[in-house]
């Protein structure tokens, strides 16, 4: 990527993990059809990389609200569904990539804004794993199924619960995709560029997350994925 692709890349990832850091959702959204849009070769190890350390991050700030329950049974259903996102992953060309990102992410923020308020059970908590292992696996993007589980619940449970999902999600995709060779380790090399503005972000999003209306918060980054998505289906 040229210099100028590095820094927009880096001002995106900044914002992103600002938005994830405060209201729990929204970095996958925000960056990966971005990323798609700027060198889809970015889609999906860059995003899931990146993720690894934001995750960590959310997860030891906020770890006296992590629902482990919740987080078990997603982690298991995500874990058994990775296989099957990898085969997603084989089935597209790396062309349709991008398009398939923005229509999963335009379906994905559709879904979570027409979401009626619920309790999740553990039907909910294996259909979320499910549905992310697929996605993330195969487009990166695998937040919208976890946010509409918790997108009820108190803001620092769904911050930390998310992010516990994400990360063992993202570890163990990364380690399926370089394990068979749909990962290479230089597809890795943009992440280091972006460590700086991860970290921005994140840091900053210290400061404000529980002042924040989270409610507010998830309605902007899922307008946003909306606008994203299609500019990424129709580019």
């Amino acid at each position: 990527m040229s210099t100028e692709m590095t820094a927009l890349l880096a001002l995106v990832v900044a914002v992103a993990a600002f938005v994830q850091g405060t209201s729990g959702l929204g970095f996958a959204l925000i960056v990966a059809p971005v990323a798609g849009l700027l060198d889809p070769t970015l889609v999906p190890v860059f995003v899931l990389a990146t993720m690894v350390p934001l995750n960590l991050y959310v997860v030891v700030r906020e770890r006296g609200a992590l629902d482990l329950r919740g987080a078990g049974w997603i982690s298991a259903a995500r874990l058994a569904a990775t296989p099957a996102g990898l085969m997603l992953l084989w089935a597209i060309p790396q062309q349709q990539l991008g398009p398939v990102v923005g229509v999963a992410t335009v379906l994905a923020a559709a879904v979570s804004l027409a979401a009626p308020t619920f309790t999740p059970g553990r039907a909910a908590y294996l259909g979320a794993g499910v549905v992310t292992g697929l996605t993330e696996t195969a487009t990166g993007v695998g937040g919208p199924p976890l946010a509409l589980v918790y997108q009820h619940r108190p803001p620092p449970e769904l911050r930390s619960t998310v992010a516990m999902c994400f990360l063992v999600g993202e570890v163990a995709s990364l380690a399926l995709l370089f394990g068979t060779g749909q990962g290479q380790t230089g597809e890795l090399w943009p992440v280091l560029l972006v460590l700086p503005a991860l970290a921005l972000g994140a840091g900053l999003s210290r400061l404000v997350h529980h002042r924040i209306d989270a409610a507010r918060m998830r309605f902007l980054v899922l307008a946003f994925a909306l606008i994203s998505g299609t500019v990424l289906i129709l580019g």
